[in-house]
């Protein structure tokens, strides 16, 4: 039981002497040699590249202003800012009076409604409302093509056990 005592005692120490020399040698600073300069005749691999390519110069706003800009003249107009909720207003404005009615403006609802009234009551029950509900797309996970796996051949004749 001595012994068992001992080795445990050991191991602490060698623990913590090792625990004390790593840390003396990360307060030293870097151990990384810095990088000798390379001949320009050299050929240049992956390990050369100096950094991430880089990105577009062009933001996400400025994008969104040239799409706005439909002249091109450097700035956005109320009309050309207005012009994508004229379309989808007239979209919906299905009499084309300029003013939009609540027929008009929930028709897809009603639409739905009288597809989903199979027994045409103007009521709809739990299995007709079932089919009312939002389908959602969801995102493909992966861009793969899942492997297609073959059923594991039958033994050959040769490779059977004999029966007798």
């Amino acid at each position: 039981m001595g012994r068992f005592l001992a080795g445990v005692a050991a191991a602490l120490l060698l623990v913590t002497g090792g625990f004390f020399i790593w840390r003396a040698q990360a307060d030293r600073g870097t151990v990384i040699p810095a990088l000798a300069a390379t001949p320009a005749e050299a050929p240049m691999g992956l390990a050369d590249l100096a950094g991430p390519p880089a990105a577009s110069e062009r933001t996400r706003e400025e994008k969104r202003f040239a799409r706005y800009d439909k002249d091109r003249n450097g700035a956005v107009a109320r009309e050309e800012y207005l012009l994508a909720r004229r379309k989808n207003f007239a979209k919906l404005d299905l009499n084309g009076d300029g003013r939009l009615g609540f027929e008009e403006y929930a028709v897809k609802a009603v639409a739905k409604f009288a597809a989903a009234d199979k027994d045409k009551s103007g009521a709809l029950g739990p299995a007709e409302f079932a089919l009312t509900r939002v389908v959602r797309k969801s995102a493909p996970k992966c861009a793969c093509k899942p492997a297609i796996r073959t059923p594991a051949a039958a033994p050959a004749a040769e490779d059977a056990p004999e029966e007798q």
